[in-house]
């Protein structure tokens, strides 16, 4: 009987040693940041976050550990325990490096040039998280050049944005859906009368 209360710790660990820490793209996360991040740029009013949901503590009344079932739920209560709080230790997203912060000054500082265009519907942000031109006969003809050359600069901030955002994070794996991420909430935070593309690529005005 000793033996085998003895081998209940040990079975324990080894059912705990073997959750298996999965490295996921914290979507909630990544949508948050990016919805600071796109405020900042458009200088849209910006809200308070949602607190989010604490992790559920164990319950501090445990059961008698002298029976091969309460040893099963406990250590059932372990591994639940286990997997969330290896999944909370990556839910974070950090956009305070000072390759993004310089990024984010460039892309600020742009927008007091670019806002004139988003309102007259020269240009709009396109389904992939870019700037698209979407008619340039709306952009006077002497400053179609600099329109062009605005966007690209800005296509080309918004793509190092991502890729930096993803590399800051560890995961340069995750740039394609940091940048989806990003899509979604340029359009959400659009200010009022600017274009932009819905899921179909068709062109839709705020």
């Amino acid at each position: 009987m000793i033996k085998k209360l003895l081998g209940y710790p040990a079975l324990v660990l080894a059912l705990a040693a073997c959750v298996t820490i999965n490295i996921y793209f914290p979507a909630a996360a990544a949508e948050e940041a990016a919805r600071t991040i796109v405020r900042d740029v458009l200088k849209g009013e910006g809200q308070t976050p949602e607190p989010s949901e604490q992790t559920p503590k164990v319950d501090d009344q445990q059961s008698s550990l002298t029976s091969p079932g309460a040893v099963w739920r406990f250590a059932a209560v372990l591994v639940d325990q286990l997997i969330p709080a290896a999944q909370a230790a990556q839910a974070d997203i950090n956009i305070n490096t000072p390759a993004i912060a310089a990024i984010r000054r460039n892309m600020e500082r742009r927008q007091a040039s670019l806002a004139a265009y988003y309102r007259s519907g020269a240009i709009g942000f396109d389904r992939n998280g870019s700037v698209a031109i979407r008619d340039l006969a709306k952009a006077p003809l002497a400053e179609r050049n600099k329109l062009k050359k605005l966007v690209a600069d800005e296509n080309a901030d918004r793509a190092a944005l991502y890729r930096e955002i993803a590399r800051a994070n560890g995961h340069p794996e995750w740039e394609a859906e940091v940048r989806t991420t990003f899509a979604k909430v340029w359009v959400e935070e659009a200010l009022r009368g600017y274009w932009y593309q819905d899921a179909k690529g068709a062109w839709q005005q705020r």
